[in-house]
């Protein structure tokens, strides 16, 4: 019995050193340039906010001292109220600013990744963004189909099906993963969009951007008139030509240029 009650208060002491440790880092003070006096949370919350502003750019990695955080607001209620409040705004955009063609070439443009289904499945099991992505183990997990909706993004998914405004996928996804990625979006509840556009081995050397700059293009050759784009990465809502709004769902996780 005592050995057990040994024990016991042996993993309670290590849980509770851990447990102070973390609230000594978030207590943490640093100084900025200015001379502000922050702590770390403050410090992970800038560069975070920054992100979603596209002031910070180009990054590899989540600093370290910051992927437990993101981890957090990835999967806390902040982020689902984030995310709900931006699909509101595209639903009220739709309620105020369009006016529906009766020609049917109204169309609206959804990103795959982390705005249909999320990776955060795949992240949480491999440094939450705090290491360097590792292509061929994400196309892995993709490949089995293993992404979750999002139920934010189903809502205005559902609600554009019923306007009859024509819903085109424009994805990073190489075409390769064409199969795996119906399959995953329908097993969800993803389903009666227009076109599914992925990346074929032509549009490789171009940046994401890029890619989908030119499918808009298409898009407005042939008649559609694009009432709006949601996606989490602002390569997917950049560039010319471009939708009557344009709507960026929170994602810190990963930059995709």
């Amino acid at each position: 019995m005592a050995r057990k009650l040994g024990i016991f208060f042996a993993i309670f002491c290590i849980l509770l050193t851990s447990s102070l440790a973390d609230w000594n880092i978030l207590k943490e003070y640093k100084t900025t340039n200015s001379g502000l006096k922050i702590s770390l949370k403050n410090y992970c919350e800038s560069w975070r906010m920054n992100v979603e502003l596209h002031n910070i750019k180009d990054y590899v990695v989540i600093p370290q001292e910051c992927v437990s955080y993101i981890a957090k607001y990835m999967t806390s209620t902040q982020y689902k109220v984030d995310s709900e409040r931006t699909i509101d705004e595209c639903i009220f955009h739709l309620s105020t600013n369009c006016i529906l063609g009766k020609d049917r070439k109204d169309a609206w443009i959804f990103d795959i990744d982390d705005t249909l289904l999320s990776t955060v499945p795949y992240y949480k099991q491999n440094g939450f963004g705090g290491n360097k992505l590792n292509v061929t183990s994400l196309e892995d997990w993709i490949s089995q189909g293993k992404g979750t909706a999002l139920d934010h993004s189903m809502k205005l998914f559902n609600h554009l099906k019923e306007l009859g405004v024509n819903i085109f996928l424009v994805s990073s996804r190489k075409e390769h993963l064409r199969s795996p990625t119906i399959d995953n979006l329908v097993h969800v509840g993803f389903y009666g969009w227009t076109s599914l556009i992925l990346r074929g081995q032509e549009d490789e050397c171009k940046s994401a951007q890029g890619f989908k700059a030119e499918v808009r293009s298409k898009l407005i050759s042939n008649g559609y008139r694009i009432l709006g784009i949601v996606g989490d990465q602002w390569s997917s809502i950049e560039g010319l030509p471009s939708a009557k709004r344009t709507f960026k769902l929170p994602n810190p996780l990963y930059y995709v240029a």
